[in-house]
């Protein structure tokens, strides 16, 4: 009996078999745990020897052997653990008795399992995993062992105790010994334990997965199956919706789940093929296992999202054609009861799973409603099949309907506590689910716009506002562009107006240059489409043209600055949209100056392009900008003037511009101007004029100015053009009543002062003596150079004097042309004043310019119809005889007075005294030349 006792190593390996006699005192030693020979109790390490030695052997006693090992490790396992909480360093295997035997115990099974695998395997494997599963529950409240879910932590811990690392080798080697013919009893044993001990045995299933993926996870996958139809009375099964009993009708699958949960972030490709796999097997094939494939599925996917989000991207994709056919042949036999909780879950799924959710999406649009009559070659689709995806898609909607709408928040403009996350997964992609809405097919179209509204509503605020301005943006036909009306008036049922937020967040993506050009332009014309769509009747409908109209003009400054945008399609949208967006009646200069100058560039880019259509917009925003306010006038008439006269614009009424610097023939304004980027982004009010003006006279290192020109138009063109600008300006001028109103006048007046002879702004009125105007000979020749430059002047001075007395307030630029002219018909010698036609018409205009304003008399005022048919000296004296007049009688407002009856001002010549001493010229020349003016004799007489 001494080799009870031997110490280990001193023996032979290869001892021969005990006889019967000594396997007699083996048992009796390790039943009674007593030395036969000293009769002493023996020790732990000696006792569990003795089970080695039986367990070598006496097979019979492999159960006893092995449970009497159980409490070696426990002790193992328990010193291990007492050693980490007192801190005490790891004492050597030699000073151990306890691990010596440990070692001796995994030889002998590694051995044993070696030797017979089909024997030993199986039971050793139940074994080790049981006992791994009964330590890590038993010991996971000890003071120093992670919790469960610090799987990485707990499974360093036990891979660094001696005891559970040769037990979780001893397992790994049973597994590695029968994975090449039926490791199914030793997968099913992990299972059982997992079942039993999850989740402090999770550790160890994280350990043999990763060092077995592919027979862990085919074979979880199988015995997971053959339980589920064991539990499902053998059939097809059904899927249980999360909330019934799950884990107590199929006890492994839980277990299932967690395994392939713990592999899936390293074996994710591997779990994904062989989901797949199992899922295609199982199509076609009339094995009763393989019916139940499809519900033991969806279970798993139920319960494990991890699971269904590795797996849906790619089973969408593997549907094709005859795989739906298959499917549906698989379920045409099963009982509507149990289909419709498959179809249940299915549904439930879907509105769950986040991974690939516009994949899929697309993948039932296409399959329900196909965009195409024409198939693609392979099998066709049965009928069926589509039908399924219609009821599939419908019950979607639903259930994505219920989720979104009866959720418990107070007010559904609030963020739901428990997103959805088929509908989280669709935020980044609305643009791509507007544009799928606009292509407006069939079937789809409806259920499309569903599902905009329900993601728009589960991600409001900002989901409903980012939709919106996709339909807007993304449209590019009335029919298209009505889903943006029904999507808002679906939402402001039940949200707040988001058409604001649309509005801002369409401003922001502008403003970020985010927005091709073509789209921009799309984007404005849709919203000017908008603004001007009628409505029949009042109600909703009307309201949300008021909504939209407030919206725009918040943003009345950054739409403005569209007008200025290099691309022409742009600009012609922006204006479009600005002459439909409803304007506030409290404009603050800062917002309306910017406004007014980028409408009057905005016209003029229209007369330069020739085009009714494309200055009908400007024509009609201007007029509207000048409605808004007197200030909000008198700034759009003064930008107007002095646009029309300034740079090259003048060419466009028949005049000469004076180039900035050398420039194409192209009505654009240099490339890079201090005064157009002061204008674009300055919010300051317009000092022109006084000692602030300042004169362009060239470019540094441009070389010399260059002469005036530029192209030479049609009559027909410069006559249209200057017809649209005096009707503009007339527009703009309009008072109350038909007539001119007299502020307006006036602001023309100014702006005609500023623009021909900025110097003599805010110059007195009263009109000095002739021997003065000889101070002013070089400011009279300037005026009346620029009077030939610009056809356009008399017009607008016509125009002023219609509303009096404002022709009072350019008495500097009458004075000066006046004295220009006197001068001139002084100097010329010619027999017939038709030899100066440009100084005759001159004249002319003037003198009934003079009497249109009331500032001469009507009897004077006539005088111009003499002209033609006098002589230059004539003229010379008739002209004199006007300006002694004015001399005396200047022309000043205060001798205006108002006609509240006419509503206009009116001037009473009677009180100026008498006007026969100004006719005695006048009736001179009419006596020197009765013969050819007799009949107009008549009307210079009082």
């Amino acid at each position: 009996m001494s080799g009870l006792c031997d110490p280990p190593g001193t023996g032979d390996p290869a001892r021969p078999p005990l006889s019967a006699q000594e396997l007699s005192q083996e048992v009796k030693a390790f039943l009674s745990g007593l030395d036969p020979v000293q009769g002493t109790p023996l020790s732990p390490p000696a006792h569990a020897r003795c089970a080695l030695r039986l367990l070598r052997c006496l097979p019979p006693a492999r159960h006893a052997a092995l449970q009497h090992l159980r409490g070696l490790f426990d002790d193992q396992v328990c010193s291990h653990l007492l050693q980490r909480e007192s801190g005490a360093s790891s004492p050597s295997p030699k000073s151990c008795p306890g691990s010596e035997v440990l070692q001796e115990a995994r030889r002998a099974l590694a051995e044993l399992v070696a030797a017979n695998p089909r024997a030993w395997a199986p039971g050793v494997a139940a074994w080790a995993s049981e006992l791994m599963g009964q330590l890590s529950s038993k010991y996971s409240s000890r003071p120093g062992v992670p919790p469960a879910a610090s799987l990485n932590e707990l499974l360093q811990l036990w891979m660094s105790c001696p005891a559970t690392r040769a037990l979780l080798d001893i397992y790994s080697q049973c597994l590695a010994a029968m994975v090449g013919s039926c490791p199914d009893a030793c997968v099913d044993a992990l299972l059982d334990t997992s079942v039993q001990h999850s989740p402090h045995f999770d550790w160890v299933v994280a350990h043999v997965g990763s060092s077995f993926p592919g027979t862990i996870i085919s074979r979880v996958l199988s015995c997971g199956l053959k339980d589920f139809c064991a539990h499902s009375g053998g059939g097809g099964g059904e899927a249980t919706a999360p909330g019934a009993a799950g884990d107590k009708r199929v006890p492994k699958i839980a277990s299932v789940v967690g395994i392939l949960g713990h592999l899936a972030s390293r074996h994710a490709g591997s779990i994904k093929q062989e989901l797949l796999r199992m899922f295609h097997e199982s199509l076609g094939s009339p094995r009763e296992q393989h019916k139940a494939t499809v519900p033991f599925l969806l279970q798993l996917a139920l319960m494990s999202p991890a699971l269904l989000a590795a797996v849906s991207p790619e089973l969408v994709d593997s549907l094709s054609p005859a795989v739906l056919n298959q499917l549906h042949q698989h379920f045409s036999a099963v009982p509507r009861e149990e289909l419709e909780g498959v179809v249940g879950v299915v549904v439930h799924l879907l509105c769950h799973t986040s991974a690939g959710a516009l994949r899929t999406l697309r993948f039932l649009l296409a399959t329900a409603a196909p965009s195409s009559v024409i198939t693609s070659p392979g099998p066709a689709l049965h009928e069926g099949v589509r039908e399924a995806c219609e009821r599939l898609l419908q019950l979607l909607l639903l259930h994505l309907h219920k989720l979104v709408h009866g959720r418990s928040s107070p007010s559904l403009g609030e963020s739901p506590a428990r997103p959805v996350p088929f509908l989280e997964a669709l935020r980044p992609h609305v643009r791509e689910l507007c544009l799928d809405a606009l292509r407006m097919e069939r079937k789809r179209c409806l259920w499309q716009h569903q599902l905009l509204a329900l993601l728009a509503v589960h991600s409001a605020p900002h989901g409903a506002a980012e939709a919106l301005f996709f339909l807007l943006a993304l449209a590019r036909t009335p029919e298209e562009l009505a889903l943006a009306p029904q999507l808002h008036a679906g939402l402001r049922a039940v949200l707040p107006d988001p058409l604001p937020a649309a509005v801002t967040a369409a401003v922001a993506q502008i403003h970020a240059g985010r927005l091709p050009e073509a789209q921009l332009a799309q984007l404005l014309r849709n919203l000017a489409l908008l603004l001007q769509q009628p409505r029949p009747g009042e109600g909703d409908g009307d309201a949300g043209d008021a909504a939209l109209g407030s919206a725009l003009a918040k943003h009345l400054p950054d739409l403005a600055q569209l007008l200025l945008h290099p691309g022409e399609e742009v600009a012609e949208a922006a204006c479009r949209l600005l002459a439909a967006c409803p304007l506030p009646r409290a404009l603050p200069p800062a917002h309306l100056l910017p406004c007014v100058r980028a409408a009057v560039h905005r016209f003029f880019a229209g007369l330069w392009a020739g085009e009714a259509a494309a200055l009908a917009p400007g024509v009609k925003l201007l007029a509207r900008l000048s409605s808004v306010s007197a200030a909000a006038a008198k700034a759009v008439l003064a930008q107007l003037v002095e646009g029309a006269l300034g740079g090259r614009n003048a060419e466009l009424f028949g005049g000469t511009a004076d180039p900035p610097g050398r420039e194409g023939t192209a009505p654009v304004p240099p490339s890079v101007s201090l005064l157009d980027t002061n204008r674009r982004f300055t919010a300051g009010l317009n000092t022109s004029g006084g000692v602030w003006s300042v004169f362009h006279a060239g470019v540094i290192g441009g070389g010399p100015k260059p002469s005036a020109g530029g192209g030479r138009r049609g009559p027909e063109e410069l006559s249209r053009n200057t017809q649209t600008f005096l009707s503009l300006v007339l527009r703009c001028c309009r008072g109350p009543g038909p007539a001119v109103s007299a502020e307006s006048a006036k602001a023309v007046a100014a702006a005609l002062v500023e623009s021909v002879c900025p110097e003599a702004a805010g110059a007195e009125l009263a009109w000095p003596p002739e021997e003065l105007a000889r101070a002013t000979v070089e400011r009279d020749l300037r005026i009346l150079r620029r009077f030939r430059q610009h056809p356009l002047l008399f017009p607008l001075l016509r125009l002023v004097a219609g509303g009096r007395p404002a022709l009072c307030y350019c008495s500097v630029l009458l004075r000066g042309l006046l004295a220009s002219l006197v001068a001139h018909w002084d100097a010329c010698r010619a027999a017939s004043t038709l030899s100066s036609p440009w100084h005759l018409g001159a004249s002319c205009a003037l003198v009934a310019l003079l009497a249109e304003g009331s500032l001469l008399p009507p009897i004077l005022g006539n005088m111009h119809e003499l002209f033609p048919e006098l002589a230059p000296f004539e003229v010379h004296l008739l002209l004199l005889s006007v300006w002694g007049y004015l001399r005396e009688n200047s022309p000043l407002p205060q001798k205006f007075t108002f006609q509240p009856e006419l509503g206009v001002f009116r001037r009473d010549f009677g009180r100026d005294g008498d006007v026969g001493k100004h006719l005695a010229v006048l009736h001179s020349v009419l006596h020197r030349n009765i013969h050819r003016l007799g009949l107009l004799a008549g009307r210079f007489y009082p």
